[in-house]
């Protein structure tokens, strides 16, 4: 059996309900209850003003949304604010070709590096694409709980 191509395209407004749904689904996977989740809603929703302060993507696969990335302007660079992968597709690409975009986003913003705040269970994943451990940083949904951060060099 072949893998379908994946296609990345800018999305509308009209996208972001289920660019949403996936970002939600993606990080459920990862076990948390549904208090975790309800913490991290709010942080995992995509609005019309995401489209109109940042780099974001929609990967296709098949006619389906297979995954999610955004990429925001930072201070010194630029940082991954979503990189989610719908969980049927994990393991097949789809991260790889989504984390290639947003390092060609962070490189048309000139930046030195992309600031990466991951979930733990994503750990692996960026530093297999070449991230460093740089710390922690604080959950913007959970008071008190600390992120890996990663930083990738662009230059």
């Amino acid at each position: 059996m072949s893998i379908m191509p994946i296609t990345l395209s800018s999305p509308s407004a009209a996208d972001l309900p289920e660019m949403s749904a996936l970002c939600l689904r993606s990080k459920a996977y990862w076990g948390y209850d549904a208090v975790f989740m309800a913490a991290c809603r709010d942080e995992l929703t995509l609005t019309d003003h995401d489209i109109e302060t940042s780099a974001l993507t929609a990967a296709w696969r098949d006619g389906g949304l297979a995954g999610v990335a955004q990429v925001k302007p930072e201070e010194n660079g630029a940082e991954i604010w979503k990189l989610f992968v719908d969980p049927p597709h994990m393991g097949t690409g789809v991260g790889r070709q989504l984390f290639d975009w947003c390092v060609a986003e962070a490189r048309k913003l000139d930046a030195a590096e992309l600031r990466i705040e991951a979930d733990p269970e994503a750990v692996p994943f960026y530093q297999r694409m070449g991230a460093r451990m740089a710390g922690s940083a604080p959950s913007g949904s959970i008071p008190g709980r600390r992120l890996p951060l990663l930083r990738y060099a662009l230059r």
